[in-house]
This record gives C-alpha cells, sequence and structure tokens, in this order.
C-alpha cells in the first residue's frame, strides 16, 4: 500500500527534506538490497520472514554515532540502529533526528487505520535512503508478516501488520517509527570506520526506547565513556 500526500516535511536538527509519504510493504515486495542483506526469507507458520545472519565481526545490533569530523551534513550527530551487517553490506535506521510536521498518529490517519489506544510519538527520520518507506524498530514481544529479529536485542517490521496491531493495542510493547534508512555496499561501512567519521558502541535498548531522540547522540557517547564536550570536528594533519 502507498499512502500519497503532496505536503513535505524537514528533518529536525538536519536540515534535510523528506517526503511525508510513506510505504508499508508486503513481504513480496521488499527491495532485492534489503531482502539480501537482510538474510533469507523463511516461513514460519501462517508467516513469512527473513532469518537474519549474524557473524559476531559485523555491527548488527549495535549503534553508530556520527563524530563531528564525518564531513556530511546528512549525518550530522546521526545515531544509527544497525538492523544488518555482513559481507555483502549493512542497513541501519536513524533515530537521531525527527521528521517535523509528521507525527505515528498522521501516519495511521494517512493509512486510514483508526488510532485506537494508539500513544502519539514522533516519526525518525531512518536515513537517506527510500525516505517514502517506513519502519518500526521494535521490542521483541510482537512479530508479524516480515518481522526480522536483530541479533537478539531488538526486532525490525516494514509492513501494515504491525502499525494496526499497535493501534489496536496488540502490538509490542515498545516500538519506533521511522521513515527512509541508511544503507552502505560491501564493505563501505568498513572503509568509514577506519576513518574518524563514526564510532560503534554497544548501548542498550534503552537508546532505542527509554531515550528521546534529541538526547541519543550523547546518551550513545556517553556509554562509550565519551565526553561530547572534548570532541571537535577538526582531526588536524600530520
Amino acid at each position: 500500500m502507498v499512502l500519497c500526500c503532496g505536503r513535505r516535511a524537514a528533518v529536525h536538527g538536519a536540515g534535510v527534506k523528506v517526503g511525508r509519504t510513506a510505504r508499508f510493504f508486503n513481504p513480496s515486495m521488499w527491495p532485492a538490497d534489503l531482502a539480501r542483506r537482510f538474510g533469507a526469507w523463511h516461513r514460519h507458520g501462517d508467516r513469512v520472514c527473513l532469518r537474519v545472519m549474524i557473524q559476531t565481526q559485523f555491527l548488527t545490533g549495535q549503534f553508530l554515532m556520527a563524530m563531528p569530523g564525518i564531513g556530511d551534513p546528512r549525518f550530522d550527530h546521526a545515531v544509527i540502529a544497525m538492523c544488518a551487517h555482513d559481507a555483502d553490506g549493512a542497513i541501519g535506521i536513524g533515530i537521531g533526528a525527527v521528521v517535523e510536521g509528521l507525527s505515528f498518529h498522521d501516519l495511521l490517519d494517512q493509512f486510514e487505520i483508526p488510532r485506537g489506544t494508539a500513544p502519539n510519538a514522533p516519526v525518525h527520520a531512518g536515513g537517506p535512503v527510500s525516505t517514502r518507506r517506513g519502519f518500526v524498530i521494535h521490542s521483541r514481544d510482537w512479530a508479524g508478516q516480515d518481522t526480522t529479529d536483530v541479533a537478539g536485542r531488538w526486532a525490525l517490521s516494514g509492513t501494515l501488520d504491525v502499525l494496526r496491531a499497535i493501534a489496536d493495542g496488540r502490538g509490542p510493547g515498545q516500538w519506533v517509527v521511522a521513515l527512509g534508512y541508511a544503507g552502505w555496499s560491501a564493505g563501505q561501512l568498513e572503509q568509514e570506520l577506519a576513518g574518524p567519521g563514526w564510532l560503534n558502541v554497544t548501548g542498550t535498548t534503552d537508546m532505542l526506547f527509554a531515550t528521546e531522540a534529541p538526547r541519543r547522540w550523547s546518551a550513545g557517547l556517553a556509554s562509550a565513556g565519551v565526553d561530547p564536550r572534548l570532541l571537535v570536528a577538526d582531526t588536524g594533519t600530520a
């Protein structure tokens, strides 16, 4: 299903424009790049799910923190929940900035899903790729058509059934909704990690579910023992 709306909204704190049009896909409609990097499809009863390929040398289930020297304004103070990372590339969902003028209730209204008992919540700017594509990061107490377990730490869903379940009061106990994602081709993230632009931290799920977006960057750095006040953008030259 495709939500159509001509208005646009700004990403708070990042100066990026994203469309208000959001898409939550049926499993068969997931793009090949997402399906390949998340793993192979498998069937569990009447549900079609993805089997995640987890390798300990990769960053699935961790958080990427953008450093001041990243040099890309799209990722200024970015916090990215890494949902897949393997030899073929990486995919993460941004949780450090929200989309101004768009709320969870707005999404429900535009998909003609009754709000039910769902609390209103911000919609996060998930990344610069496919900014009309919707994702929900959530606790592992619920699973739907396409739900992916992310390293045993949280789950990721991208179909309308998760929105309906949340609105009906039968969905996951904790959740974060986002539009768009950040993606890296094979070896690209590893190259970027060798530079000054990113810091990966393990953090806790409180980063997702108990911390507001504007505080996640400093909270993530603090979890790694880094004082953000001591960070400078210019790394200098030898």
